[in-house]
């Protein structure tokens, strides 16, 4: 049996993190920069389910079994296992590679259950479509991050720009204009899952408050998605800014982050603003090509410890997947 590989790529939200979780609408997109990368190969002679798993991003290197029975990798396993309606897995290695730093808020988990998904389900000869994949990785994210809203795992699913509102159906986004993103790395590892759970526990506190920037967010996505889709990159940029002083407001913005923020716009980004969980991870800016690399210098001298820059193409995408 030969070898199998599958990827999956990285992604930022554009627009829309934490009220997305809320029923609030969020843009993402895909960033095919980075990507984990999962390699199956078939252990000759071996025992059934003598399953071998490594992760050097990790550090780790175990026998399936051996794994905490809530170790996400496990659970992914066993629940693919289950839809496939198969009781064993012949001896394999799976090997999973990632230039995702952790931690950053371009979705490494998601996008580490959606290879897994996509290798093991090819290695047995079974060919999943994108929804039930989608829905796998679902699962897998709640397990790590414990209410996630399902936009990292649906956007590296379907490597598209997606707008997504929680538990309805969500969009493709047409694309008029291709744009330029800066994404600048604080180096700050930040949980998702904390960030999320310290969100909800203030809009218990306050939800008049957190209500009203939750839906202020959503009004900014709205008018942003209309944006792309009409061409008007300005306007995206202005929107993105607008975006990040609501995040603030939410208390999920960091000295680094509003640090690199107002650099890259000081420097001539069309918009910038925090991406992703908060507290650490990325900051994104939107930028005219031509100005990239001025900008990228000065996200480096003002201390991001790694740079990516990404282009979203136009496209004709119909509004549904």
């Amino acid at each position: 049996m030969p070898a199998i590989t599958a990827t999956a790529p990285g992604k930022c939200i554009l627009l829309g993190e934490h009220a997305v979780v809320y029923q609030r609408p969020a843009i993402a997109v895909p960033v095919h920069q980075v990507q984990i990368r999962a390699i199956i190969t078939p252990i000759p002679g071996g025992n059934q389910n003598d399953i071998w798993i490594e992760s050097p991003a990790i550090r780790l290197c175990s026998r399936l079994h051996q794994l905490a029975g809530t170790h996400p990798i496990k659970l992914l396993i066993s629940a693919i296992m289950s839809d496939l309606n198969v009781d064993h897995l012949p001896p394999l290695r799976l090997k999973i590679s990632s230039t995702i730093p952790a931690g950053s808020g371009l979705g490494s988990s998601a996008s580490v259950a959606v290879a897994i998904i996509r290798a093991v389900t090819a290695f047995m000869g079974f060919s999943l479509d994108n929804s039930k994949i989608n829905q796998l990785a679902y699962q897998s994210e709640t397990h790590q991050h414990g209410n996630p809203s399902g936009i990292d795992n649906t956007v590296i699913t379907y490597q598209q720009p997606i707008y997504f509102i929680r538990e309805q159906p969500f969009e493709l986004i047409r694309v008029k204009n291709s744009f330029a993103l800066i994404i600048a790395d604080t180096g700050i590892p930040s949980s998702t899952r904390d960030v999320v759970n310290d969100v909800r526990c203030q809009w218990q506190q306050n939800p008049t408050k957190f209500d009203t920037l939750f839906t202020c967010a959503a009004d900014l996505c709205n008018q942003a998605r209309s944006a792309i889709e009409d061409g008007n990159i300005q306007l995206l940029g202005d929107l993105m800014s607008r975006n990040h002083t609501v995040l603030q407001e939410m208390t999920v913005s960091s000295v680094m982050l509003d640090h690199l923020v107002d650099t890259a716009l000081q420097a001539g980004a069309l918009g910038a603003k925090l991406s992703g969980g908060g507290r650490g991870g990325n900051m994104i800016a939107l930028v005219e090509p031509d100005e990239s690399i001025h900008i990228e210098t000065a996200l480096k001298q003002a201390g991001a410890v790694n740079i990516i820059k990404t282009i979203i193409p136009a496209n004709n995408t119909t509004t549904h997947p």
